[in-house]
């Protein structure tokens, strides 16, 4: 498939020629038949930099569709779901979620793993994760709430959106805007599929600042791809899903909502290529700050304080000299939840599993298992090449609270986690 390349950038396309208006958005008549409509991911009023709009040249606009019911969700639940969440300062992990075992699509496959803040003022976000095994062949989606950034451990999948297509496996995250329509679709040759999925609440994903690092490094504008236009002209019985306000909704549709012929716009879904990412670190000694492997962020009102900051751990080189080289023992201010992609992660060599995680809310003290402790101060500090890992982490400043469904599945919540810890020894002396 082809794409475009850019983050940010004001992008056009066409699945057909000529039928995309030319020197103005909303012509009396338009090419083919087509309709105008605009999909605004910001106010109208949104400083320019921060305006974010596509025109989109559909066969038929949004406003031929059945009436809403809502119809909830067992397993997608939202901070609106009161009794559903507990707040704990305790130190958490989860054993890989199961893959799933009858039909089930993305959408049903859904399981909130933990919420913060507030989507009904447009802060924090939620953490689910899915394990799937079917197509959403005429079922459709959209998100009022929040960005969707899906996060694959296992399979292939292609995402249909109103804009085109993404293609997604294992080491690609892609975002889908708020407000715009999708199904997610097995590839061909792909009969289970596993990951990650945050819904973010608050201000839209953008590449974090470089400060003194310079014009360059980390994930580069390049790198992004934005799909090109591809439409469906199906007609038939369908379900338009609807997320708002933390609950699921049902509309019935008489075609295919990603019928978008053409389009022009910076309200666009993207992927990116993990392993594309620029890493920075030290070439001297000590541990830097994980803030240098942020791939995206989304900012809080609080200057300097994400409201989801994306970070990973790649495969990279380690030459600190004189140096403890795993994640020192820390208590943060900020939130993390974080996972694994495959491989190992170098605080974690045992636990620590894919489709697995763990959640440190604020200030409660992590770092290295007693295991990884001991490696870590023994080794030889001879430049060493960290290879087929990838982990990562969304980090908030508003606390997590995690889901009893999540505490509760049988199997999913590691019983002994904090024991790994307890080993270390007291080497005072």
């Amino acid at each position: 498939m082809n794409y475009l390349h850019g983050f940010g950038n004001h992008f056009e396309s066409e699945a057909r020629p000529g039928v995309l208006p030319r020197g103005q958005n909303s012509p009396q008549k338009i090419e083919s038949g087509l309709f105008a409509e605009q999909l605004n991911g910001t106010p109208f009023t949104a400083p320019r930099h921060r305006n974010l709009k596509t025109w989109l040249y559909k066969i038929s606009p949004s406003v031929i569709q059945g009436r809403f019911s809502e119809v909830g969700h067992g397993t997608w639940i939202s901070e609106a779901s009161r009794g559903r969440f507990s707040k704990t300062p305790e130190a958490l992990r989860f054993n890989p979620i199961p893959e799933a075992t009858r039909p089930v699509d993305f959408l049903d496959s859904i399981f909130t793993y933990a919420v913060n803040g507030n989507l009904y003022s447009n802060t924090g976000m939620a953490i689910h994760l899915f394990a799937f095994n079917q197509s959403m062949t005429d079922r459709f989606l959209y998100n009022a709430d929040a960005e969707m950034m899906l996060v694959l451990e296992k399979g292939a999948i292609e995402v249909h959106t109103e804009l085109g297509i993404l293609e997604l496996s294992p080491l690609f995250i892609g975002v889908i805007p708020r407000g715009m329509k999708f199904r997610v679709q097995l590839k061909a040759g792909c009969s289970s599929v596993r990951g990650y999925l945050a819904e973010n609440f608050g201000l839209p994903f953008q590449l974090p600042e470089l400060g003194p690092i310079g014009a360059n490094g980390l994930a580069n504008p390049r790198d992004f791809e934005i799909p090109t236009a591809a439409f469906e002209n199906r007609t038939g019985n369908f379900d338009l899903f609807a997320r708002y306000q933390g609950s699921l909704w049902k509309a019935s549709l008489t075609h295919s909502p990603l019928d978008t012929v053409a389009w022009h716009g910076n309200y666009t879904p993207y992927r990116y290529d993990l392993r594309k990412f620029n890493t920075i670190n030290t070439v001297s000694f000590d541990h830097p700050d994980p803030s240098i492997f942020t791939v995206l962020t989304s900012p809080s009102l609080n200057p300097g304080t994400a409201n989801v900051d994306f970070v990973i751990f790649p495969p990279r080189w380690m030459v600190a000299e004189h140096t403890f080289r795993p994640p020192y023992y820390h208590r943060n201010y900020m939130n993390e939840f974080m996972g694994l992609i495959q491989g190992v992660y170098d605080a974690k060599e045992a636990g620590f599993r894919p489709a697995g995680a763990s959640l440190h809310n604020a200030f409660t003290g992590h770092g290295p298992d007693a295991e990884g402790f001991k490696k870590a101060t023994e080794v030889q500090l001879d430049p060493v090449r960290y290879e087929n890992t990838m982990a990562f982490m969304w980090e908030s400043c508003f606390p997590f609270w995690p889901s009893e469904q999540a505490l509760i599945q049988p199997g999913l919540i590691d019983q002994n986690y904090t024991e790994c810890w307890q080993s270390l020894p007291r080497t005072f002396k």
